[in-house]
């Protein structure tokens, strides 16, 4: 729970709080940081080394290199000037730490300690970030407000690099030997290459709906205080929509936990993702009232809950541990590209409209498709204990 609450991702769910000091230091539009934060994703493409990494040498050594890199990159982001493509830099040193520390880490150690609460289990670790989310928002937004925006990039170097890596080595310690020294393991773990996975329509289906979900719902979180603002909302009380999505990727990361462990877990998938889509097109109306938005603003974050458990509970069931970490960093990269498509979108969409609407109703569809993903996708979950490929 630490290590994916103090990742990457937590910038990129606080990010809106750094926009408007960003635009009043250097003058630049929301399109246009929206642009560069969309284009530095193209640093995942090093997840699948990465992963590889992960499955032969062990996880321990990627989380560390990935946290320290990580405090970097936040040091580097505060002290960047107006040449937006220091901040881009910044960013994609920001992605390559997404690997080690999450599920791609995370998750392996998770699925290798659990089978049969294993989505339950999933969940609980990757809610780290949602509540990290809930309790860094107003902390952020003070510092930030009170010291200025890059006083927040100090703060959260310090608080990844300084105070989690060590508490997370500790919490560590303890997992399971054939994942974290893969060298010489007791059993080796059972699952199919990561060349045999990428020959699999599944993987192709399960990669397409992460796709499409991380465009509809980054692309919210990360404009999130902007819509607030545009929707009526004081910057208080916008961003307080940021502590209502977190919320809701608690709720959905532990609803669909609990369902996918008694369920069958393509239609429990496909329900989150219908009510996630029908929350977008109601938001796209431009609701007005603060108790309205932050309930359609939880619905809407539903879905970005639950598919951060979806995916490596998907890839654990599907295709086993044997190289866990290399598939789920093939598939990073690709998953990721709908996070760049969402960020740069809903950014330029409002440059171009002058409006939020347009890019809500194209989240709202982009989740309507990822329904039928889940609805498509075929389950042929490997045999406990067995080893195929």
């Amino acid at each position: 729970m630490l290590g994916a609450g103090m990742g990457p991702g937590l910038y990129q769910n606080l990010s809106s709080l750094f926009t408007p000091g960003l635009e009043r230091s250097f003058g630049w539009s929301r399109g246009e940081i929206a642009t560069a934060a969309g284009l530095g994703l193209l640093g995942a493409i090093a997840a699948p080394v990465i992963g590889r990494v992960a499955d032969r040498v062990g996880v321990r050594p990627v989380i560390v290199a990935s946290m320290l890199l990580l405090g970097v990159a936040y040091l580097w982001l505060a002290s960047i000037g107006g040449a937006i493509w220091r901040y881009q830099i910044g960013v994609v040193l920001l992605v390559l730490t997404i690997p080690g520390t999450s599920s791609l880490a995370y998750g392996k150690l998770i699925a290798a300690a659990f089978e049969r609460r294993r989505g339950l289990a999933l969940a609980l670790g990757t809610s780290g970030l949602a509540l990290m989310t809930i309790v860094a928002a107003p902390a952020l937004g003070w510092v930030i407000g009170r010291y200025g925006w890059r006083s927040g990039f100090v703060a959260l170097a310090a608080a990844s690099a300084m105070v989690a890596l060590p508490l997370i080595l500790l919490a560590i310690r303890r997992a399971p030997r054939a994942i974290v020294a893969p060298r010489s393991p007791a059993v080796e773990p059972s699952g199919v290459s990561a060349r045999d996975a990428r020959r699999d329509r599944r993987f192709w289906i399960l990669v397409t709906s992460a796709l499409l979900i991380n465009g509809a719902t980054t692309g919210l979180v990360t404009q999130l205080v902007p819509i607030g603002m545009e929707f009526g909302q004081s910057a208080a009380q916008a961003a307080l929509l940021l502590t209502s999505f977190a919320a809701s990727a608690i709720a959905g990361r532990l609803l669909v936990g609990l369902l996918v462990d008694r369920l069958n877990p393509q239609p429990v998938a496909a329900g989150f993702a219908l009510v996630s889509a029908l929350a977008f097109a109601l938001l796209a109306m431009a609701p007005q009232g603060q108790a309205t938005l932050l309930l359609l603003v939880f619905l809407a974050g539903l879905m970005n809950g639950a598919e951060n458990d979806l995916l490596p509970y998907f890839a654990a069931r599907l295709f086993g541990l044997r190289a866990y970490a290399e598939i789920y960093g093939t598939a990073m990269p690709l998953a990721l590209s709908g996070t760049a498509i969402g960020i740069i979108g809903f950014g330029r969409l409002h440059d171009v409209s002058g409006s939020y609407t347009p890019a809500l109703a194209g989240g709202a569809g982009a989740l309507l498709l990822a329904c039928g993903c889940f609805l498509l996708l075929p389950d042929r979950a490997l045999p406990t204990g067995s080893r195929a490929g």
